[in-house]
């Protein structure tokens, strides 16, 4: 009996002992940081750069960092064109950034030298995330409720945005499969029924269905690693959850940090590892899914 209590006391103490583990904070050259993106086996990881939080400044301070292997660098610096650098989307060496009412467009092959900037219409202020299905990037604008389609069928000279569908907040945006998932959030701070997740099932003629029924203030959403939930990021309460991808069903993901999540942003789900930015406390935070 007595082998068996301690036995069970160890089992006990490793499985309280595991989460910490697997927990890692990164805050080196992070200022600010609200996006992180897959690339060249590491991440990339968008900041501010200001004194304040403030995701529409205008100041020009922000800048890209790139993540791997324990080690930080700025990638691309504050050159004055990203002051609220937001969603990211790479392809042959191009990386586009969304940023305050535009895209901003850098080749990373040559030195992170820009090569566009991508005027997005008056008022489309919070352009906030990107994904691409084939040569169409799809952009979303939080504040008027818009989402674009860009061509990009040569990333170095894209095209102009055209409205694509109207849905109410979107945020983070996800295409697999050719369906898309789009994560809602309310700028008045107020979510309201409509504010969830969406599916669209046919980008040729997009219709929004309501693929969950929880409002909320949603952000990052990324695939899990078997392809079978999404991973999604919530302000409002500050924390993650596993949406199943076939009835809807939520489920938190306990992620056990110091310091609890204030902010969690638009995340990254890579090789069995959550890559959570953590924007007001300018951290990124590394969880085994």
């Amino acid at each position: 009996m007595k082998k068996i209590v301690i036995l069970t006391l160890m089992s006990f103490c490793m499985s309280m002992l595991l989460p910490a583990q697997n927990v890692k904070e990164v805050k080196e050259k992070l200022r600010y940081c609200e996006s992180t993106y897959p690339y060249d086996g590491g991440i990339l990881i968008a900041n501010f750069g200001t004194d304040e939080l403030n995701p529409l400044n205008s100041e020009g301070k922000g800048y890209i960092v790139f993540y791997k292997d324990g080690k930080s660098e700025i990638i691309v610096p504050a050159d004055g064109n990203l002051s609220g650098p937001k969603g990211m989307f790479e392809r042959n060496g191009y990386l586009y950034v969304c940023d305050v009412n535009k895209i901003v467009v850098y080749n990373l092959a040559d030195k992170a030298k820009l090569t566009d900037i991508i005027d997005m219409p008056e008022g489309d202020m919070f352009v906030n995330d990107l994904a691409a299905y084939g040569n169409t990037l799809y952009v979303t604008v939080t504040n008027t409720g818009k989402i674009y389609s860009i061509d990009i069928s040569d990333p170095a000279r894209p095209g102009q945005p055209v409205e694509w569908l109207d849905i109410s907040g979107p945020n983070g945006i996800l295409v697999g499969d050719g369906v898309m998932y789009v994560a809602t959030y309310a700028t008045d701070g107020a979510p309201k029924a409509e504010n969830v997740i969406y599916r669209i099932d046919d980008l040729i003629q997009p219709k929004a269905i309501m693929l969950n029924d929880v409002p909320g203030q949603y952000d990052g959403i990324a695939f899990s690693s078997d392809g079978k939930s999404l991973i999604v990021s919530t302000w409002g309460p500050a924390q993650l959850s596993r949406v199943n991808l076939s009835d809807g069903t939520m489920k938190p993901i306990d992620i056990k940090v110091k310091q609890s999540l204030t902010g969690p942003a638009d995340i990254t789900v890579k090789d069995g590892f959550i890559y959570i930015p953590d924007l007001p406390n300018s951290r990124m935070i590394i969880v085994k899914e």
